[in-house]
């Protein structure tokens, strides 16, 4: 039985960009690919793409996946590897889930609101670096955006090394406190085109602008990226399941009504 890569989008979560990106750099060819130019898969294929999947939550990077898929090695060897490593991230992520219960507990709780502005929210937080604990860096998505992006990726490196400790903390602190503000509209039903979210996308877009400015276009680019790269949807589901989402089409939604 084959599928199609629309089939095996599906199934896997892997976007079709992913997909024949895979196949472009001899990661995972098809089983066969018809005159018209459409990929299908078969068994082989979807058992290949599990272990890539597999060994992507352990961080293993895209060339060393193949060297490993690509050698005589033993599997079940390497599948008691994996498991090892698996049980590892079993625990950050429960660490992770506590990061999040601390902070939605830290966002509740009682304030004094006497001796707070409206624009103090961030006082609620009563330890900022607890808000990271438990995220990990993904230096593959860095190069990525490296290759894909060099002008932004650039600019946005010279704005981040002329940031001091104390700015990064503040923006961190925003960005995990905006995400939650825009989970709190999508569990509300509110439409991404309301005033009172395209005013929270104007201040994500106006934060991104701190690092590289981009146009109706890369802002809409931008957005496509959160719901479609697995690794920035995780990120976001991580707050809210279908946030990356949510979040995509309200920005979409401003580059059309105010980039465009």
């Amino acid at each position: 039985m084959a599928w199609s890569i629309a089939d095996v989008a599906r199934m896997s979560g892997v976007t079709s960009r992913t997909l024949r990106h895979y196949d472009e750099i001899g990661l995972l060819p098809p089983a066969w690919t018809a005159s018209s130019g459409h990929r299908h898969y078969e068994e082989p294929q979807l058992l290949r793409l599990q272990q890539i999947l597999l060994m992507r939550e352990l961080d293993v990077g895209l060339r060393e996946i193949q060297a490993v898929l690509d050698s005589e090695a033993d599997r079940v060897t390497v599948l008691r590897e994996h498991h090892a490593r698996l049980v590892e991230e079993r625990d950050r992520l429960g660490t992770l889930a506590a990061t999040v219960a601390r902070t939605i507990a830290d966002l509740e709780s009682p304030r004094d609101r006497e001796n707070e502005s409206e624009d103090e929210d961030m006082v609620r937080i009563n330890r900022p670096e607890n808000l990271f604990e438990g995220f990990r860096h993904d230096p593959d998505m860095e190069a990525e955006v490296r290759e894909r992006w060099p002008a932004a990726y650039e600019e946005s490196r010279r704005a981040v090394e002329g940031m001091t400790p104390e700015t990064t903390e503040e923006w961190q602190r925003e960005a995990t406190a905006q995400m939650i503000r825009f989970a709190e509209h999508m569990a509300a039903g509110t439409p991404v085109d309301a005033p009172e979210v395209q005013e929270e996308v104007d201040a994500h877009y106006r934060t991104v602008c701190r690092f590289w400015t981009p146009t109706a276009e890369a802002y809409k680019g931008l957005a496509a990226t959160y719901a479609e790269d697995p690794r920035f949807r995780e990120n976001f589901d991580r707050i809210a399941v279908g946030l990356a989402d949510y979040q995509g089409a309200a920005m979409a939604a401003y580059a059309d009504a105010r980039l465009s």
